[in-house]
């Protein structure tokens, strides 16, 4: 595992780990990484000290440090259950099955799928509040 402190375009700094190095190129490049704070998907690494250990508290802190990761990690994954086995997913069409679904007060249907920021600003223009949630991969 590795951990990046990253920044968007808009100067928003946060960190977040990684599986190796080469994830965090192959997550932006496809688009998956943005800010927390402004969804901006322009993210850069910056500069950050190494992680070097030199006493037993910092291991003992390092340590902490993975297991708060590990069930970080866990936590996201039952929720991504949760949602593949009580939502049905509609892919890119959620924009427009969300405001259907909006509008038609009768329809209670759970869904999930993906935006665009355009689309989630457009959403959120006509009051219709989403979630976004870290979508971890099972297998890493």
């Amino acid at each position: 595992m590795i951990k990046y402190l990253l920044k968007c375009e808009n100067k928003h700094e946060f960190t977040s780990w990684f599986s190796d190095s080469s994830e965090f190129e192959k997550l932006k490049k496809r688009k998956l990484i943005e800010c927390i704070f402004c969804n901006s998907q322009r993210i850069e690494k910056s500069i950050m000290s190494p992680g070097v250990l030199n006493s037993a508290s910092d291991i003992s802190e390092d340590l902490v440090d993975r297991k708060e990761f590990s069930k970080a990690k866990k936590d996201l994954l039952k929720i991504r259950k949760f949602v593949e086995e009580n939502f049905e997913y509609v892919g890119n069409k959620f924009s427009k099955e969300v405001k259907s679904i909006y509008y038609d007060k009768k329809s209670k249907k759970n869904i999930y799928g993906t935006t665009t920021k355009e689309e989630r600003e457009e959403l959120n223009e006509e009051g219709i509040e989403l979630t976004t949630i870290p979508w971890i991969d099972k297998d890493n």
